[in-house]
């Protein structure tokens, strides 16, 4: 099951990198041809998803190896690492084309060839809905980098549909008469998408810090998590319990730790396993595979 997840994963990065990849030429040469920076800004995006979806492929493959002397926890924090660094880059390509735009339309821009730019839109624009909905339907039960790789997608599909949008207006401008104006709207668009689409690596950096940096599950599941332990709890009278977790790439790592007093029903080692079972058994909700430690005492500063 596991071994056909990580297929399933890395299938979907590569079709990815293959797409970007293609994405990446056409759009630099539409856009040199078009005279647009806006379709040139696409296939630099393009071209950097390329690099950093073929890291993601490695860090996956990487991360899949499991634990050894060297990794005694896993290596699935590459994971969320590979998020960050993917995020990072592309917020500053998303700054630099926003800085280059704005000296742009300083310095007064040239023409662009509308009808091409319009054509070049929707091309795009149809073939990135077909990737992010190919990716999206991949990424049930799949990794964070293969939800991270379809959350881009949606964000260069946004920018082909503003690519559309503004040759559309320019080409509106070009037909009243316009031409000076309509020279400032492939600069334009530029900012505003590059400005557009800066909340989305921030989005996955904030993300990926939290597992960097071994913070708690989101709090639903660990809401869910916390009841199942209190029943547990309940139902063999512990007088106390406590639970940690943290979500790092695909691992889940849970330590639950029960405080055993003269009222617990439990009393031997083997019921102490039963528990642990059952609590198991209760947990398999999660999708994410799980490192649990589930520990018992009768002085709780060991756990408090």
């Amino acid at each position: 099951m596991a071994s056909t997840k990580r297929s399933s994963d890395s299938a979907t990065l590569l079709i990815s990198v293959a797409a970007a990849a293609a994405f990446a030429v056409v759009a630099l040469v539409w856009g040199l041809l078009a005279g647009s920076q806006l379709i040139v800004f696409d296939g630099l995006y393009s071209f950097a998803s390329v690099g950093l979806s073929l890291l993601a492929v490695l860090a996956l493959r990487t991360a899949r190896r499991g634990a050894d002397e060297r990794y005694p926890w896993g290596r699935e924090i590459w994971e969320p690492l590979t998020v960050v660094l993917k995020a990072i880059a592309l917020a500053g390509l998303c700054l630099y084309a926003l800085v280059g735009a704005v000296a742009d339309i300083i310095a007064g821009p040239e023409p662009v060839a509308v009808d091409a730019a319009l054509a070049y839109g929707v091309v795009a624009t149809l073939a990135g809905i077909v990737v992010t909905l190919v990716l999206r339907a991949r990424t049930r039960g799949g990794s964070d980098l293969v939800r991270a790789e379809a959350a881009e997608w949606a964000g260069d599909t946004a920018l082909s549909v503003g690519v559309i949008v503004g040759f559309g207006i320019a080409w509106v401008l070009d037909a009243i008469g316009r031409a000076d104006l309509a020279r400032y709207v492939d600069p334009a668009m530029v900012v505003l998408v590059s400005a557009a689409f800066l909340p989305i690596p921030a989005r996955l950096v904030a993300t990926g810090f939290r597992e960097v940096l071994t913070m708690a599950p989101p709090a639903p599941l660990l809401e869910q998590i916390r009841d199942i332990v209190s029943e547990v709890e309940r139902e063999h009278c512990f007088s106390e319990s406590f639970v940690r977790a943290a979500k790092v790439g695909g691992r889940l790592d849970l330590e639950i730790d029960f405080v055993v007093d003269d009222t617990s029903t439990a009393r031997t080692v083997h019921y102490l396993d039963a528990v642990r079972a059952q609590l198991r058994e209760r947990l398999r909700f999660v999708d994410t595979p799980q490192s649990t430690s589930v520990s018992f005492t009768a002085d709780r500063t060991w756990v408090a």
